[in-house]
């Protein structure tokens, strides 16, 4: 059942897109809440049910980068959010994915767990993106606010996770340059 709920939300991405293209912004926003109970539902049932699998541990944070980069890059080219968000926020997740591609050549390394940093860096990213959703249909004050705010901190823990992914890596290199491989670190 949480690999069900998984692939189901891969498979809102598709309308979602099509929903924030077409300018339907409320039911994009809708949408978006469904596939955030949908992330919340997974991880909760595998945990509950003790259904967590490989292919789960795999399979989710792939859907959470997938819808949440396709809305970036969709929200970026309607102008709805800014480029040098969506430019740092790709530019850290591909950094990520060669250190991960590196280390998984180099000694078969493929336990890469999240941090607190990476985390809270998808937190603020869902939030921003649910928030400049909401705010194609609200502009109210409080909505402008929690917009602004979502955004600030998306850049912040971007950065900010991202050198903690690299301080996490670098300790791991021994001072004769062998891969500790022991120590864990994170991947969102």
């Amino acid at each position: 059942m949480p690999n069900l709920l998984t692939i189901g939300r891969i498979c809102l991405a598709p309308f979602l897109v099509s929903a924030v293209l077409e300018g339907k912004f409320l039911f994009g926003f809708v949408l978006f809440v469904v596939a955030g109970i949908t992330d919340a539902l997974d991880g909760a049932l595998a945990r509950i049910l003790k259904q967590r699998t490989v292919l789960g541990q795999y399979l989710d944070p792939v859907a959470d980068k997938l819808l949440i980069s396709t809305l970036f890059l969709v929200l970026t080219h309607m102008n709805l959010m800014p480029v040098r968000i969506t430019v740092l926020v790709f530019g850290r997740d591909l950094g990520i994915l060669v250190v991960a591609a590196i280390l998984y050549t180099a000694v078969g390394r493929r336990d890469f767990k999240p941090s607190g940093f990476g985390k809270a860096n998808t937190l603020a990213q869902i939030t921003a993106v649910a928030a400049v959703l909401l705010f194609q249909t609200d502009h109210s004050a409080w909505v402008r606010w929690l917009r602004t705010i979502a955004l600030d901190a998306t850049i912040v823990l971007t950065i900010a996770s991202g050198l903690h992914y690299a301080w996490l890596v670098t300790r791991r290199i021994s001072p004769h340059g062998a891969i500790n491989t022991t120590n864990n670190g994170p991947t969102s």
